[in-house]
């Protein structure tokens, strides 16, 4: 093992040592770990960003196709048990219910989380589900990510145990915001 598996940070004074590599837990363990309140509701958050040309005015649709924004929230939104809410509290299948998107979906096809994928990149600027952000760099290049926020009972995270990867959760403790990634 070198040093720079056992060094983490920009410079020798920031350092911090590790004694062994990091392991990720599941949201599950990781909830049960910090005795967390079944009601305490959690803010997941993923982004993901690509480059893209700016006079193409296609920055959006660049990144959708180059990004697994819209597929990891759709998996997260199509899970079984999960009740994903909106920031301002919404349930997110019920704004897909509200745009009547759900209603040429065949039960018992196994296809949700797909049928739920098409109907958002379809109607990514209608649904505000996912935000996006685009960083110019020239008339000519630049930057777009997108970034998808729901919020989930902590009891519903424990007993589906989801897999998370790559996202970031964040609940209110009584000491003040804890965030970590999954």
């Amino acid at each position: 093992m070198t040093v720079n598996h056992l060094v983490r940070g920009s410079s020798p004074r920031g350092a911090a040592i590790l004694t062994k590599k990091e392991k990720k837990m599941s949201i599950a363990k990781r909830l049960k770990s910090l005795n967390v309140a079944p009601d305490t509701m959690v803010a997941l958050t993923y982004s993901e960003g690509t480059d893209c040309f700016m006079h193409t005015e296609d920055q959006i649709e660049t990144a959708i196709s180059n990004t697994d924004v819209l597929e990891k929230f759709s998996s997260l939104v199509a899970t079984s048990g999960i009740h994903a809410q909106t920031r301002w509290g919404s349930d997110v299948l019920e704004v897909f219910r509200e745009h009547e998107l759900l209603d040429d979906y065949e039960r018992g096809t196994h296809m949700f989380e797909d049928f739920i994928f098409e109907a958002l990149s379809e109607n990514y600027y209608d649904l505000e589900l996912v935000e996006h952000s685009t960083e110019a760099y020239d008339y000519k290049r630049g930057f777009c990510t997108l970034s998808a926020e729901v919020l989930i009972p902590a009891a519903e995270l424990i007993s589906t145990d989801v897999y998370l990867g790559g996202w970031t959760a964040s609940l209110s403790t009584e000491d003040g915001t804890l965030s970590f990634d999954i």
